[in-house]
């Protein structure tokens, strides 16, 4: 096969494109170029401005393999998409998932198409995510399965991946533990064997990110009493202990972020359970549409390990109660459902109770 392989600049991608190389298939390496801003301070994460490198990088792991490079800029597609939408829920004190966003609409979306466009056609579109896909023919749809290293295992990132696209990705790390991908990459001599991993979207200060002025706030308790200030409600996350600045007899924790007010609501640990919670714009990948409540297994956070829930689905919203209360469901973060390894669906949440 013709296969176009999405590259970095990183390890991951360089060992997945000599892995497909390899197995005797025709290879495109491709990078997409997400940034156009003029932040100086920022390198080794994803939406950055150390990009020369990572170019350089790209370049050296396909010349290396012997394949055309090819980059193509979506700056532009990004900013309007991802960036815009990421930034206006961030400042009305929501907490987005950029990289879910990215992952549908930029890197499985238009990315390939763009390449597309270059004239350059293409069997498959393969990256270095840590995930597998497979056909079931028992259900006749695709399934979206964890990475068999539960460290590194990306499915949370990429629950909004249609059928469609399920059955024109390949995933060749998969099956890898990451040990597994730089012992590959030290055999075969790619040029980056050594280099270290990229893990954020973005490390610097959101205000500088997000080009906004400090807007003065209080920090109160649950009951309307200020406790401290702060300099924007961007700053915060739900969930969130350090930072705070408060002296209080016992740890406190951001509870709520309100917008109305520009407040940030905090509490001790115990006010930050919730038994469930509520989210729309559901992507159904395992199951089609199912009507009928059942059990299974969810993440609020990429981080987090799945717990035991019971998921009521309906047209427009899906109901999710944990068996066990959980800390800290922050809305506008992806909830991803699971049985065993098996991405059942996902959506965004909107509410917790």
């Amino acid at each position: 096969m013709k296969i176009l392989v999405g590259v970095s600049g990183g390890v991951d991608s360089a060992v997945a494109l000599h892995i497909l190389k390899s197995q005797g298939h025709s290879v495109v390496g491709a990078m997409m170029k997400i940034y156009s801003g003029d932040i100086k301070s920022i390198a080794n994460s994803c939406y950055g401005t150390d990009k020369v490198k990572e170019e350089n990088d790209a370049l050296a792991n396909c010349n290396h393999v012997g394949c055309e490079f090819v980059t193509v800029d979506l700056a532009s597609e990004f900013d309007n998409v991802v960036f815009s939408e990421f930034k206006n829920q961030y400042l009305s004190g929501l907490t987005p998932n950029p990289c879910v966003m990215c992952n549908k609409l930029i890197k499985f979306g238009a990315f390939p198409k763009a390449i597309q466009k270059l004239g350059i056609q293409f069997d498959k579109f393969a990256t270095g995510h840590y995930a597998r896909n497979e056909f079931n023919s028992n259900t006749g749809r695709w399934e979206l399965k964890k990475g068999i290293n539960p460290k590194k295992d990306q499915t949370y990132f990429l629950y909004k991946l249609s059928q469609k696209e399920l059955s024109n990705i390949l995933f060749p790390l998969g099956s890898m533990q990451k040990e597994e991908v730089r012992q590959y990459a030290i055999i075969n001599n790619i040029p980056v064997a050594q280099k270290q991993d990229s893990q954020d979207f973005y490390k610097g200060d959101y205000s500088e990110l997000f080009d906004v002025a400090p807007i003065k706030g209080e920090l109160k308790d649950k009951y309307g009493n200020v406790l401290g200030y702060h300099d924007g409600i961007w700053n915060y996350t739900i969930g969130q202990r350090k930072g705070l600045k408060i002296a209080y007899s016992e740890p406190l924790y951001v509870l709520e972020i309100n917008q109305t007010d520009n407040s940030v609501i905090i509490g001790v640990k115990n006010d930050t359970y919730c038994k469930g919670l509520i989210a729309r714009d559901f992507n159904w990948v395992a199951l089609n549409n199912p009507t009928k409540a059942f059990k299974a297994q969810a993440k609020i956070r990429s981080a987090s390990l799945p717990v035991d829930v019971v998921v009521y689905p309906d047209m427009n919203e899906v109901k999710i109660e944990f068996l066990d209360k959980i800390s800290s469901i922050a809305p506008s973060q992806a909830v991803v459902l699971y049985q065993e390894d098996v991405v059942l669906g996902g959506g965004t949440i909107i509410s917790s109770f």
